[in-house]
């Protein structure tokens, strides 16, 4: 399997793209067993990662999220035992550490002595990481899809369509505690895309989290994103995302004039 990977990453030019390939492999690997292991009948997948591997997102991430949408038969103690045992059948060594709250399921998922073993990391010590998190109480309006992926592995996922995963980004955007750069590149491509939002499902997170309901549609979301856009730092969303970008070119996106100008 090392030999497979070496053979992927060879092309990338500097250590840190390579590194980000390795842990996408990886994360390829994770969805492959849970759709073999039958995990995306309870699970839809999510986020930032969702669109690099489903819609070709032009940078990397570094976590796998995920929507309970079934809870009945559910065990996070079921998919985490099927995900090590199967990452280790294909030769990898593995440390875990899960954790769960009422709300969210997460796992960090290291692969300790990978890097020195592709030759990106001096320190064996070094351990590559991906976080599994699983939002056990999502809000209600979400719409799922399967897609089929063809690339280092062959699978199918179960996921939200891109309307219902816009939703989950504005609320990311908007509603987050802390500024996340990944979001707001997110956004760009959402809003070079054109896609409308699923409001329901966008209107039930804010209401959920945030005890108040907007009534967000496409008469007011414009105005309610110009407003708290201006908000934001952008000098920090960029040192956030630089490291996760396959060119480095597209920090001129985090321009606060030409992101509103798209609205």
């Amino acid at each position: 399997m090392n030999d497979l990977l070496k053979q992927l990453i060879e092309k990338e030019t500097t250590v840190e793209n390579k590194i980000n390939r390795t842990r996408e492999f990886l994360q390829e690997l994770m969805l492959k067993v849970l759709f073999d292991r039958g995990a995306f009948g309870h699970l839809a997948f999510t986020g930032g990662t969702a669109l690099r591997v489903l819609y070709g997102l032009r940078r990397y991430s570094e976590d796998l999220d995920f929507s309970l949408i079934k809870k009945q038969n559910y065990s996070f103690d079921n998919i985490l035992h099927d995900l090590i045992f199967e990452i280790k059948h294909f030769g990898f060594e593995v440390e875990k550490s899960a954790s769960r709250s009422n709300i969210v399921n997460s796992c960090l998922i290291k692969f300790p002595g990978l890097l020195a073993e592709l030759g990106l990391s001096a320190m064996k010590s070094h351990k590559l990481a991906v976080k599994l998190e699983i939002d056990t109480n999502p809000p209600a309006g979400g719409t799922t899809i399967l897609t089929p992926v063809a690339k280092a592995f062959v699978f199918v996922v179960n996921s939200f369509d891109l309307p219902s995963m816009y939703a989950t980004k504005l609320h990311a955007c908007f509603f987050r505690s802390y500024i996340k750069g990944r979001d707001f590149y997110d956004l760009v491509w959402y809003l070079g895309k054109k896609i409308e939002p699923n409001y329901l499902l966008l209107n039930n997170a804010i209401k959920q989290t945030e005890k108040k309901e907007l009534n967000l549609g496409p008469d007011n979301l414009p105005a309610f994103m110009k407003e708290n856009l201006a908000k934001i730092d952008f000098a920090l969303a960029k040192k956030d995302v630089e490291r996760f970008l396959e060119d480095k070119s597209e920090l001129k996106l985090f321009d606060k004039d030409l992101i509103l100008s798209m609205l």
